[in-house]
């Protein structure tokens, strides 16, 4: 709409004489034009009027026709590759159960129980299993339910990114960002689960996008709004949230409008006591909950949000030793066992050693190197190329932000002790939004010659980078080497051709640029086309040899039969009881995900807390309420209160070998300890095998052989040390 002329005499002028010319009562008439809207309530109907939203396929008048087309195919194929089979992935079955059993109550709900009975919370904050629990509610229990939140959350991940890349580098740079996210194997495979990194990941995300608008207009609340959205990614992943907040705080500090560089920190000040509050509310308020009124919080050695969150999953992590401290046990022997099998056979990440190349290698590379490099070439060639531009260049300031999110994130993952692979999908929104700008200023300078060869350049390393990253035991080796090559060659033939004299045409300059990007591309394709069509989950990787993947596949294919078994053999036990006890939250997580009934953890994840306490486990064994224990007795678990059960309850005929933990697991029953007063049940005494008492095998005893015991082994996952550190 055209803005009237401000000149005397003008239209604007003609208006206001006319308005001002009315009888009193005029404006009540017919005739006159009705009032416009005021504040908000206007603009929101002036945009409904001209953007008109519900034809979302068209594209913005700030951007390209071909934009918002080609964004929503991008978005349906993230969409179909993130949600292909997902109601036959393997999901991690700690999370699993705890998502189940806080959709069963308010009180679970708000407090992240582990288990229905509320004994112990999950490990970490449950702001992401939130939105799984919600799921579970609405749609009942179904392995797609639980997969959907993070499917949707990744298609989300990539339309922000679009948005946030095009803020400063426009639509073509924003959509091979959008590109690039989509295609990551990575980030498909953590999408494909039910890991709380997705809903981390989105929110990061946003509040790159709430910081350059801030970084655009110069005001406070968006800036605040940024602070507030790492505050609830915080919920999410605790203190990997804060790892953005340098990347977040230097762009604005160079690049907001407000002149004033005090006025800038004045602003950072502010947001960082956003960042603070929002971050500790959760742990401050549940913290003021007496320890009676909640589940104990695991993770710690003394019942402590705060001890859970910058130990267990903070500084912990980069020493492995967070539990070695007052108030927790020791870790039982087979426990170590399993841990120890797991990394020698290649079962998750935890053998590979923190080294500063360990993300260029190994299942860490085959999940997120494809594109590093191109992006760290994009980033140091878009600083150079903007290093005479005004402070407020918001290029720049992008290039900043994602250029110091990825050092970060990436030197924090290079030094961490244990490092789950998907963890490397926090990486991918930077190498994206990188690719992307990179890719937009070197089609836009084309016509130099010394971009054009240095695009071929780029090409060959990456092409060459990318063949070195697939096995020689993968089947499908020779055909992406060969795709691969094939279409480099072409693009590098072009590009170096097209710097002779008179061989720079539109078409060669159009061509090879793209072919280039294609080739640097097929890398990902190819990883991500293998993910999706074998149905892989985030704790599986591409390239990995079949012996390791088939840990979780089997897992996925085992779970309807082995969650019928389940339900079967806790149908007769009322629902008062407990249907087992096992060690370690870890192990009930996949019979209560299965059952949604209560079979007790004991330990927490770890087995190193001390939850429940031992008087607390006598009143449930002499209330009735836990009957049924598994305890592994060669050799003697050190867990007091199943050593307890060793020395007090009736040791069944049902018993078990497990060759992974070489530990021999053993059914016990405690109705006739529950049937004695309380203060008969005299105290454990440092029980060995030989106090555990002999007896007939209970009536519900055989089912547990091949039962519960044995579910709750199998889906334990792929990262081996998970039974005894956490690893999510």
């Amino acid at each position: 709409m055209a803005r009237p002329p401000t000149v005397p005499g003008g239209e604007a002028t003609l208006t206001v004489r006319a308005v001002v010319a009315q009888p009193q009562g005029a404006g009540t008439s017919s005739s006159a034009p009705p009032a416009l809207p005021s504040g908000a309530w206007a603009r929101l109907r002036t945009r409904w009027r001209t953007e008109q939203p519900w034809r979302f396929w068209r594209s913005p008048a700030d951007q390209p026709a071909w934009a918002r087309p080609a964004l929503l195919v991008v978005a349906a194929l993230a969409a179909f590759a993130y949600a292909w089979s997902i109601n036959q992935v393997y999901v991690e079955p700690f999370y699993g159960g705890a998502a189940r059993s806080m959709s069963m109550s308010l009180h679970n709900f708000l407090y992240g129980a582990a288990d229905p009975w509320a004994t112990v919370s999950v490990d970490k904050l449950p702001g992401a299993l939130w939105v799984q629990a919600l799921s579970l509610r609405i749609f009942g229990f179904h392995i797609w339910a639980l997969v959907l939140p993070q499917v949707v959350e990744g298609v989300l991940t990539v339309l922000v990114l679009y948005r946030a890349v095009h803020r400063v580098a426009g639509a073509g740079a924003g959509l091979v960002a959008a590109v690039v996210m989509m295609s990551s194997p990575i980030v498909i495979l953590l999408d494909r689960g039910n890991i709380s990194d997705s809903l981390l990941i989105l929110l990061l995300v946003l509040a790159v996008d709430a910081t350059i608008r801030a970084c655009q207009t110069g005001h406070l609340r968006s800036l605040f709004w940024a602070g507030v959205l790492v505050g609830f990614a915080f919920q999410a992943k605790m203190l990997q949230a804060w790892l953005v907040l340098p990347a977040l705080f230097l762009a604005y500090l160079v690049a907001a409008p407000a002149a004033s560089f005090l006025r800038r920190v004045w602003h950072l000040a502010a947001a960082t006591l956003a960042v603070a509050v929002v971050s500790l509310s959760y742990m401050s308020t549940v913290s003021l909950v007496p320890q009676s009124s909640r589940p104990y919080v695991d993770g710690s050695c003394n019942d402590a949000l705060f001890t859970q969150v910058f130990s267990y999953n903070g500084f912990g992590r980069l020493s492995g030793n967070a539990l070695d401290a007052a108030g927790c046990n020791h870790t039982s022997t087979y426990l170590v066992t399993y841990a120890i099998y797991s990394a020698q056979h290649g079962i998750g990440t935890f053998a590979i050693a923190a080294s500063w190349d360990r993300l260029l290698r190994g299942p860490f590379g085959h999940d997120d190197a494809w594109l590093l490099l191109p992006a760290v070439v994009a980033s140091i060639w878009l600083l150079v190329l903007q290093r005479h531009r005004p402070r407020t260049d918001l290029l720049r300031a992008g290039v900043i932000l994602w250029s110091v999110w990825l050092v970060v994130t990436f030197g924090f993952f290079s030094g961490l002790e244990f490092l789950n692979s998907y963890y490397t999908a926090a990486l991918i929104p930077a190498v994206a939004a990188l690719c992307g700008m990179g890719a937009a200023a070197a089609w836009h300078r084309r016509q130099q010659g010394v971009v054009r060869g240095a695009l071929a350049a780029v090409t060959v390393a990456t092409v060459a980078a990318g063949v070195a990253l697939v096995p020689g035991y993968v089947g499908v080796r020779p055909w992406i080497v060969a795709s691969s090559v094939v279409v480099g060659l072409l693009a590098v033939s072009i590009l170096l051709g097209s710097l002779r004299a008179g061989h720079d045409s539109a078409w060669n300059l159009s061509v090879g640029p793209a072919l280039a990007a294609v080739a640097m591309l097929l890398g990902s394709f190819w990883a991500s086309s293998i993910v999706v069509a074998a149905t892989l989950s985030p704790f599986d990787s591409p390239y990995a040899p079949a012996s390791v993947n088939r840990h979780t596949q089997l897992a996925a294919a085992g779970f309807p039969s082995e969650m019928a078994a389940l339900q079967k053999f806790v149908a007769p036990i009322p629902q008062p009881e407990a249907a087992d006890v096992f060690e370690t939250s870890a192990a009930t997580g996949y019979s209560i995900m299965a059952t949604g009934r209560e079979f007790l953890p004991v330990g927490g994840f770890s087995g190193r807390v001390p939850a429940p306490s031992l008087p607390e486990f006598e009143r449930l064994v002499a209330e009735g309420r836990v009957v049924r224990v598994t305890v592994t007795t060669r050799p003697l678990t050190r867990a007091p209160d199943l050593r307890w059960v060793a020395a007090h309850c009736t040791r069944t005929l049902v018993s078990r070998y497990d060759k992974l933990e070489q530990a021999t697991k053993t059914v016990f029953e405690c109705a006739h300890v529950a049937r004695l007063p309380t203060r008969q049940i005299s105290p454990v005494g440092g029980a060995g095998d030989s106090a555990v008492a002999g007896g007939a095998a209970a009536d519900r005893a055989p089912a547990v052989a091949g039962g519960a015991a044995g579910a709750a082994r199998s889906g334990r996952g792929r990262a081996g040390r998970r039974v005894v550190q956490p690893g999510q």
